[in-house]
């Protein structure tokens, strides 16, 4: 199940407004391929000579480097310009989904409702999305990963789709990439004789990872949760389009309401870097209560990890956290998510923490694997 999956419940742009997306994705390729790639030589050459003219000393500490580099024109044009292409992103894809909204809640509707429906969709009135995603507009996604505007609105999930496709081809990232075909390569190497019957994305936000699954695993029951109402109508309807059967909740990651020992497999998909750390470790140890013996959990996310990186790698790959509202980045990039494993239940020979091979047009993406024996 490729990013550039077609269905009904996609916003459908005009001429105009492909045209500025298209702009938009060329736009972040020049500033990711290259400017970005100048910045290291831009310190090495230019702003670490002329911090030691000023100072005595080149910078050491990455607000030191954070401090020189923004003293420098290139470098807050690079930054300037970056954070304008998120802000334009966002713009350009509001002006269709929101132009569409109506279509889109309709054709939601009859999805959910249709009689050959073949998933489910639980929403709990009560439920509080939780501070650590209300607060900010993650990603500057307009109106934030939890917005439901109510009568059916499923925006927040449209705006995410396709948000995060124009997202990863800005980044280079090949229209045929799969987070979930890449986890499920992993599963059928490391657990060729795993044949899960239950089956929980956790964070699943517009479901793009969840339908792969109920299409690889057609005897399984899947279940997906996440917070937002929004995001969680629009997953279902995008699943009932495709001919998927997921069953999708509104529940936090950390503390899901399923019984004991309910799950073979648990996978999430660039959900770490998104919560914080109290959350991160609420879920690996939901994740050890929730799985049966042996059962087997995949936690997918970025390759962002600091640890014996450079300082002014440290600043670079930071510009996220104060500039595209990642408030858990560092967050993440800082964890160690082995003695997290361990103190959430799981034994130690029971433990993966590593890199999967990077295939042409995707990242090296990182997973933390434990299984109950």
């Amino acid at each position: 199940m490729v990013r550039s999956v077609r269905h009904q419940m996609l916003a459908q742009p005009t001429a105009d407004e492909a045209a500025r997306q298209g702009f938009i994705v060329a736009f972040k390729q020049a500033l990711n391929r290259g400017l970005r790639s100048s910045q290291q030589p831009l310190f090495d050459q230019v702003v670490a000579p002329r911090y030691h003219a000023e100072h005595g000393s080149i910078p050491q500490t990455r607000e030191q480097i954070r401090s020189a580099m923004q003293a420098d024109p290139a470098y807050r044009s690079w930054s300037s310009l970056s954070r304008a292409a998120q802000e334009q992103m966002w713009v350009a894809i509001g002006d269709s989904v929101f132009r569409d909204r109506d279509r889109l809640a309709r054709t939601a509707a009859q999805l959910a409702n249709a009689p050959d429906r073949k998933g489910s969709l639980h929403l709990d009135p009560n439920f509080t999305p939780p501070r650590g995603v209300t607060a900010v507009d993650i990603h500057l996604q307009t109106g934030g990963y939890a917005m439901d505007l109510g009568d059916g609105d499923c925006s927040a999930g449209a705006l995410y789709e396709m948000g995060g496709n124009l997202y990863a081809f800005g980044q280079g990232l090949s229209r045929n990439d799969s987070k979930a075909a890449h986890v499920q390569r992993f599963i059928n190497e490391k657990f060729p004789e795993l044949n899960p019957r239950q089956i929980l994305d956790m964070g699943c936000s517009a479901g793009s990872a969840s339908v792969p699954y109920a299409l690889e695993f057609p005897d399984a029951e899947v279940h997906a949760i996440d917070v937002g109402a929004g995001m969680l109508r629009y997953a279902h309807a995008r699943a009932e389009a495709l001919g998927a059967a997921v069953h999708f909740h509104q529940m936090d990651v950390g503390h899901t309401t399923f019984d004991d020992e309910s799950f073979d497999l648990i996978v999430s998909h660039n959900l770490m870097h998104e919560i914080s750390g109290v959350t991160r470790r609420n879920m690996l140890r939901e994740s050890r209560r929730l799985l049966r013996p042996g059962g087997v959990c995949v936690h997918q996310d970025v390759p962002l990890r600091f640890a014996g990186l450079s300082e002014f790698k440290k600043f670079e790959l930071s510009w996220d956290t104060l500039n595209n509202n990642e408030p858990f980045w560092e967050v993440y990039a800082n964890g160690d998510l082995q003695p997290e494993l361990l103190a959430a239940g799981f034994d130690p020979a029971c433990i993966h923490v590593g890199s999967l091979p990077a295939r042409e047009g995707s990242l090296p993406w990182f997973v933390a694997c434990a299984w109950r024996p």
